[in-house]
């Protein structure tokens, strides 16, 4: 009994259901469409094995960004929309004002003053929200994203950018600096008020779980959520960019026979999620998990 006890004790623990899966035909075409996390940590993995086995048999892979391809790109869109230009005149904004409200946070999650203080007021209120989902223990290196992406290349699997880092970082360039400002604020009032730490636990557990019903309530108390900053991402990061993600995701679907899609979950939940997208399209979608 003692060998038998002590493997037992060593086995893995079982892969178990994560964020959302559906599985969307056409024909005789398969996609599996997978929602994760941009953050991770080391017991996401392995994934289950229906995403697994999607992923190797896939002819290809789609993700938003691949995290782990043009780095150069990634880099020059982050210049471009998220940083003043060393010595550039630029027209006063609220960091200076919140300057006493940023220090203790910049403290808390290990950030340098100088390394931030070039950092337009939305790149520094995405930055802090990294932040606070580290100090709950989830890293951005163990991001799902990038761990299908290594997935996909070790077996030699394309990888499909449904967008760009360009693209998605103009969304928070084309913000004024007033509103930039207010998304920022509202961000230290989250985070302030301990929403921000309650909401990302809530939103990594949901995950975690797949469970559906919690993404659900997610999806709606951010729609019914009156900020700037909850409306900007409710009705630009999510709702503007659904209908260019289906298309892609109804692209690749008519082109392989199998693949695997892998956008952000709560592109997956909500009125106008990517799966109603597709099905408005004539696209038979069913929820797997």
């Amino acid at each position: 009994m003692l060998p038998l006890q002590h493997a037992v004790a060593e086995a893995p623990p079982a892969a178990v259901n994560r964020g959302a899966l559906f599985k969307v035909q056409q024909a005789n075409h398969t996609l599996y469409l997978f929602g994760t996390i941009h953050v991770g940590a080391p017991d996401f993995y392995p994934l289950e094995p229906t995403v697994t086995r999607a992923l190797r048999e896939a002819g290809a892979l789609a993700l938003e960004v691949d995290p782990l391809g043009d780095q150069r790109a990634g880099l020059a869109a982050v210049l471009k929309y998220g940083i003043d230009a060393p010595g550039a005149k630029v027209a006063p904004d609220c960091r200076q004002t919140l300057a006493p409200r940023l220090a203790p946070l910049l403290q808390k999650y290990g950030l340098q003053p100088t390394a931030t203080a070039l950092m337009k007021p939305w790149m520094l209120a995405s930055v802090l929200a990294i932040g606070e989902f580290s100090t709950l223990g989830y890293s951005p290196t163990l991001a799902v994203d990038s761990y299908l992406s290594k997935q996909a290349k070790a077996h030699r699997i394309p990888i499909v950018e449904l967008e760009s880092m360009d693209s998605q970082m103009a969304l928070f360039g084309a913000m004024t600096t007033t509103d930039q400002c207010r998304f920022l604020e509202d961000g230290l009032d989250s985070i302030e008020a301990q929403h921000q730490s309650d909401e990302a636990r809530e939103i990594a557990q949901a995950w975690r779980t797949a469970d559906q019903g919690a993404l659900e309530r997610i999806a709606a108390t951010a729609e019914q959520d009156p900020s700037y900053a909850a409306q900007f991402v409710q009705k630009v990061l999510l709702d503007g960019r659904n209908p260019a993600l289906a298309d892609g995701i109804a692209r690749l679907l008519s082109r392989e026979t199998h693949s695997l899609a892998a956008i952000g979950v709560l592109h997956l939940v909500g009125n106008n999620s990517v799966p109603k997208l597709l099905q408005q399209k004539g696209l038979k979608v069913e929820r797997v998990y």
